[in-house]
């Protein structure tokens, strides 16, 4: 069985977000760049099963610019097989990332295809959703458990809902988004590091996948929130009643 795992190259999470002057986006030039946390979970999710002899191999999947190629190879430090990396300088929107992950699913033929279920970037949260209804495969989004019935051909997934925990079972193929709960992923060590410089990454463009890239979404302006004001210190019970009712009219 094979596991396909989508990773996507994103500013790392410790880094202070600077928007542009021009207001089109975020700066991401000298910026420390990272693999998406939820992405991490995924690959450690798939990196599980197969240690657990379900499945033969681990493919990680990136698609964007030349630097891509760096987070592929710490999903291969990390324990993936091979990497695949869809070069590209287009912007990437989900539906556009959904495309070729869908080519690339009818290239390699794995049963099970997992993604992180947002990027911290865009927290747009649409990719897998989008691949699984191009692909017309089951889904269970938000996973915070998965137990896969090999025998059977079928995948118990717990997700996280609103009202609780809701269990779903897939046929496989199947599409897995996976939630921050699911697991808590390795670190890559220094032989690991070592080995993945020879693992092989194999390039494709958009149009050797007949996908055209083009954009449904148009950015107007990227803006900071806005600030908070300072806090302000009471002398007394009374005093802070009365600012919560006159001024902030919370009660």
């Amino acid at each position: 069985m094979k596991i396909m795992v989508a990773i996507k190259r994103v500013v790392d999470y410790a880094v202070k977000i600077r928007v542009k002057p021009d207001k089109t986006g975020v700066e991401t030039t000298n910026v420390k760049m990272s693999m998406n946390p939820f992405c991490e979970i995924a690959l450690e999710e798939a990196l599980r099963i197969r240690e657990s002899g379900q499945a033969s191999e681990v493919v990680a999947v990136s698609m964007g610019p030349q630097q891509c190629v760096d987070t592929l190879r710490t999903g291969l430090a990390m324990g993936a097989d091979r990497g695949i990396h869809v070069e590209t300088k287009e912007m990437l929107y989900p539906l556009s990332v959904a495309k070729l992950l869908r080519a690339l699913v009818e290239v390699e033929k794995p049963q099970i295809l997992i993604l992180g279920k947002q990027a911290i970037d865009d927290d747009c949260n649409q990719t897998g959703q989008m691949v699984a209804g191009l692909l017309n495969w089951p889904q269970g989004t938000f996973a915070s458990k998965v137990v896969l019935d090999k025998e059977k051909q079928e995948l118990t997934v717990d997700r996280e809902v609103d009202g609780g925990l809701e269990t779903l079972c897939l046929d496989l193929p199947a599409v897995i988004t996976t939630d921050l709960r699911l697991n808590q992923p390795r670190y890559a060590t220094l032989p690991n590091i070592m080995k993945a410089k020879s693992k092989v990454i194999k390039k494709y463009t958009p149009e050797e996948l007949n996908v055209e890239i083009k954009s449904d979404l148009e950015i107007v302006q990227v803006t900071e929130p806005p600030k908070r004001k300072s806090g302000v210190m009471v002398s007394s019970v009374d005093e802070l009643i009365d600012k919560l009712k006159n001024e902030a009219r919370v009660i």
